[in-house]
């Protein structure tokens, strides 16, 4: 089995509903995303798949859709005023954790057909979370 792993740096705010601490409040974080492919064959290169495709079709995506951006959950009474105040948001149908957070990379990079079997996100230098492959 052959692996390949590339991390990603970017920067995303949010915040927690239905919890009781610092991070019901809007916050931001410099994330490092890591995403690990895995196949059984190289293609005619040698390759699993290409560094630049990953970074092209997976970091392009984040830096489009996440960077820079608060991301929150689609029931969030804030969410209709960062709107107006054209704010860029991303919203997602979860609370908008680091897990869930990994789990929506790791669905769209699976969607685009890469090969993923693990997404970390380490929201700051001593915490991650993941989301793997079932």
């Amino acid at each position: 089995m052959f692996r390949v792993t590339q991390q990603f740096d970017f920067c995303y705010g949010h915040r927690l509903l239905n919890y009781d601490g610092k991070c019901k409040f809007l916050h931001g974080h410099n994330g490092r995303v890591v995403i690990s492919l895995e196949g059984e064959k190289l293609d005619d290169r040698g390759m699993l798949v290409d560094f630049t495709d990953i970074k092209r079709g997976i970091r392009g995506w984040i830096d489009d859709a996440l960077d820079h951006r608060m991301i929150l959950n689609h029931n969030d009474p804030l969410l209709p005023m960062l709107r107006e105040e054209d704010q860029p948001v991303f919203v997602i149908p979860h609370n908008p954790t680091a897990e869930n957070i990994a789990r929506l990379i790791f669905e769209y990079a699976e969607g685009q057909g890469f090969p993923v079997v693990e997404v970390v996100l380490w929201e700051t230098r001593n915490s991650k979370a993941a989301y793997c492959k079932p």
